[in-house]
């Protein structure tokens, strides 16, 4: 199986990709577009992490995405967002 990570910035940019990240819901969905490609996954977690636990990265037996951004007030912590892939 495969996990696909992304870590970005929440804020800062143009295009800020992961401004509302902490409004996702579990049970909503994610669309992942590239080029022709289209992939929806479904999430499951939205939880706040250490800056250093890199857990959620690791191997898992379903198709899934990780999304990571800092949280502003606090430079220790790091939002995660994980999504399973919908078949």
């Amino acid at each position: 199986m495969e996990i696909f990570g992304i870590v970005a910035a929440s804020r800062g940019y143009k295009e800020n990709y992961f401004e509302n990240l902490e409004k996702l819901q579990e049970n909503d969905v994610i669309i992942y577009k590239k080029a022709d490609k289209q992939i929806e996954y479904k999430v499951t977690t939205n939880v706040i992490i250490d800056e250093t636990d890199w857990s959620y990265l690791t191997n898992t037996k379903d198709n899934r995405i990780t999304l990571i951004t800092g949280i502003p007030e606090n430079e220790k912590q790091r939002r995660c967002v994980q999504a399973v892939q919908i078949v």
